[in-house]
């Protein structure tokens, strides 16, 4: 699997720039996915190797355009970029942040997904991966894992949401080679939201894990649920 091309949404930082920068040092072509063009070209020069810039934003859909179109040829799609908002449960919580968490964190990847698919399915290993959370894990949410607080729900139900993607995009392109599966990072220090900022988890800890979905060989699993460790997690 040499000659590889990559992009990562959202990675000019935390786990998504950890992602780019362990692709890059495997030898991979990495796009940097970023909202904003400094940003992204800062994070461009600091990973080195073969990372590029692709401004994207992912809740745009000119912006996705034009990176598809700078994009020609693709193995690997990390969707990666996702914002979280406040620790509100779904009754206190506004429509407003519903529909801004979802563009990004649901839509967001249906478009960048149907976007680069055609590079995709032009490559020999297509890989994608959805940086997902264990909070969205419908399972855990009611046992013992994560008690029935029903904080973030706007933030957790999109990943649910996301984790659906998931499976539905595995079998839609099964037939396409195309392996398809989701990742839980675990709680790492990024500034998605407070509670993250405030842990000591490592976000390149994280990243490894993506980075194993990323490179899975050609008979690898494609529509399941994984944590950062490679243990699998339930829906």
């Amino acid at each position: 699997m040499e000659n590889l091309v990559a992009l990562v949404t959202g990675a000019n930082k935390g786990i998504g720039k950890q992602i780019a920068a362990q692709l890059a040092a495997a030898g991979v072509t990495v796009y940097v996915g970023s909202r904003d063009a400094a940003r992204g070209a800062r994070a461009v020069a600091e990973i080195g190797g073969d990372a590029r810039l692709a401004v994207l934003d992912v809740s745009d859909a000119a912006s996705i355009a034009a990176a598809a179109g700078q994009v020609a040829a693709l193995d690997i799609l990390v969707n990666n970029a996702g914002i979280s908002g406040d620790g509100k449960t779904a009754d206190a919580e506004d429509l407003a942040t519903f529909r801004r968490i979802y563009e990004t964190n649901v839509f967001g990847v249906a478009a960048v997904t149907n976007a680069f698919l055609p590079a995709l399915r032009r490559s020999a290993h297509p890989r994608v991966v959805n940086i997902s959370s264990g909070t969205g894990s419908l399972t855990w949410a009611t046992g013992p894992q994560f008690p029935h607080s029903g904080s973030y729900a706007a933030y957790r139900s999109s990943k649910a949401a996301m984790n659906a993607l998931t499976v539905f995009y595995a079998h839609a392109l099964a037939g396409d080679g195309i392996k398809v599966n989701a990742l839980a990072p675990g709680l790492r220090r990024t500034d998605l939201n407070a509670t993250a900022a405030a842990s000591g988890g490592d976000p390149a800890e994280a990243a490894a894990g993506a980075v194993r979905l990323a490179l899975l060989p050609d008979d690898g699993p494609s529509g399941e649920f994984f944590s950062w460790d490679g243990t699998p997690v339930p829906w």
